[in-house]
Order: C-alpha cells, then structure tokens, then sequence
C-alpha cells in the first residue's frame, strides 16, 4: 500500500536527522580515538564544525530552488531540519572559539573581532542566524506572519558572511570557499530570475485584454 505524504515524512525525517547528526558523532568519535584529531585538535574541531555549519546552511537555501526545478514538494518539510543543523554546527564552532581558544575570556574576543576580518565576518553571520533559529518554530511563524519570510532571508546575508569568513580565514587555498561562494550566488541567481520572471508574467497578464 503506497504511503501518504505525511507517513513518508514520518519515516524519513528520523532518518535524515541522524544522517544530519553523523558529522557530529564522527568530530566525537575523533575525540576519543588517539591522534584522531590531528596535531592541532582545538583547529581540526573549529575547521570541521564551521565547514558544516555552511554547509548545512546552503543546503537549507537550496529547498527552495530544488522544489522549484524538480516539482517536489515535500522537500519543504526538511528545510527548517536543515537550517536548525546548520545553527548547531555554527553554535559548536562558536563555543570551539570561545571555550578552547579564548577560555571565555571576553576581551580577548572583542580584540579579535576588532583586529581580525576573519572574525568579524564570523561574529556577524553567527549573529544573523541566531534570530532565524529563536523563530523557527510554528508559534513565531503565526506571531510575525509575513514578516517571517522577510526575516528568514537573512539566511543568505548569514550564508554570505559565512563564504566571506571562510575566503579570508584561509592561508593557502581558497578553491573550498570560492566553491561555496559560487553555490550561494547560484542560489541567490535562482531566487532572482524567478522574482523577475513572476514580474514579467504578472505583467503580461495585466496587459491582456479584458483581464
């Protein structure tokens, strides 16, 4: 018997949650196996947990375009999963930063956002994402209405911030980060073409006769 959309969502979503979880479970396994961290475990756990939070960010935005192309239509239901991971890997990246790196130490932190543009672009998406994530839920969907939507497009300003951290953080090859960079821009491209062809079609509707 073939499953409704909403029992297949049933069945998937615990799936997809912990394949989301693996890079986690992984970074943890690592922790705990000699050397599996590399001589530099405090760099390995930031690089690792910065990288997946852009990634799981990119692939939040890229529902919307994929649904777009392919007609699939319960992709939607994943994307909330997606960005919420994407603000999980960001929090252990930032906790990384602050615990190991600065032991908490709240001067050293606001010298290194002043001094390092690596830093401040990192500081400042870390800070677009937090509003997303407080209003995820269907409570504050309800309380801001459409408000939400322009809200919540402060993920590619987050994403941005997040490409530009990367591209200034590295020292010797910047391909990973142009990779995401051009990824975001493909996305952002597919939002614009079709706000811009929504336009043009609405207006030859208008020029109709008798429409």
């Amino acid at each position: 018997m073939a499953l409704s959309s909403a029992q297949w969502i049933r069945r998937v979503k615990p799936a997809v949650f912990l394949v989301c979880l693996v890079p986690a479970l992984l970074l943890l396994r690592d922790a705990f196996t000699p050397g599996g961290l590399g001589v530099n475990p405090i760099e390995t756990i930031t690089h690792r947990t910065g990288d997946w939070a852009l990634r799981f960010l990119l692939i939040s935005l890229a529902v919307t375009p994929v649904r777009w192309l392919t007609g699939w239509q319960l992709l939607i239901r994943f994307r909330r999963m997606w960005g919420l991971f994407a603000f999980f890997y960001a929090c252990l990246h930032l906790s990384t930063y602050v615990v190991f790196d600065h032991f908490f130490s709240v001067t050293a932190i606001i010298d290194d956002v002043i001094e390092r543009k690596y830093v401040t672009a990192g500081m400042f998406g870390f800070l677009m994402l937090l509003p997303l994530a407080v209003t995820s839920t269907q409570g504050w969907i309800r309380r801001l209405g459409r408000r939400w939507t322009t809200l919540h497009r402060l993920a590619y300003v987050a994403a941005a911030a997040g490409v530009v951290h990367f591209l200034w953080l590295v020292k010797i090859s910047i391909f990973e980060p142009m990779i995401y960079g051009v990824i975001l821009a493909v996305l952002l491209g597919a939002r614009v073409a079709k706000r811009y062809s929504s336009g043009v079609v609405g207006a030859a509707r208008g020029l109709t006769p008798g429409s």
